[in-house]
């Protein structure tokens, strides 16, 4: 069995019980999505750019209900979510070319989730060879693009 260590993350997953109120649900009312890196909205959910992506693109898919579990969301807004990560997915292809991609959802602490009061999906393009020594030996990711870039190429293709 092999293990990938990811010390990058320790600092911020130490450090959410600091946290005051909820990303997912301050960021897009606050009403400016540029600044907010919201990439797109739809009725039930929107899509936001990561602050720690693992990689160019990496966003998460939340729906505006706070709940911290896909089991309470009702049939639509689960919908609405893998609708979503279909639309992103194509615009992610589209400016960034990517060879894969990961979908996941971490369901509580246990499961690796940073943000436990909030469902949110998160959608990583991938590459070959884009997990590299950097992280694990320098605590650095090497991404591209900056999170600016990434999201007006992303609503560019988004809000069409």
């Amino acid at each position: 069995m092999e293990y990938i260590f990811t010390p990058w993350r320790y600092r911020y997953v130490s450090t959410v019980d600091e946290r005051e109120g909820c990303i997912f649900c301050d960021r897009p009312a606050a009403g400016d999505d540029r600044e907010n890196l919201i990439v797109t909205r739809g009725e039930r959910c929107f899509a936001m750019l990561n602050l720690y992506p693992y990689s160019t693109g990496h966003l998460m898919i939340a729906p505006y209900e706070h709940t911290g579990t896909v089991e309470t969301l009702d049939r639509d807004t689960l919908a609405d979510m893998m609708q979503m990560a279909q639309r992103c997915m194509a615009a992610i292809r589209e400016a960034f070319s990517p060879e894969g991609f990961n979908l996941g959802l971490n369901i509580a602490r246990v499961a690796g989730a940073g943000i436990v009061e909030h469902v949110h999906m998160h959608v990583v393009p991938r590459w070959k060879g884009d997990s590299n020594f950097m992280p694990v030996c320098a605590e650095t990711r090497v991404l591209p693009l900056a999170l600016e870039q990434v999201r007006e190429a992303l609503w560019e293709r988004l809000d069409r």
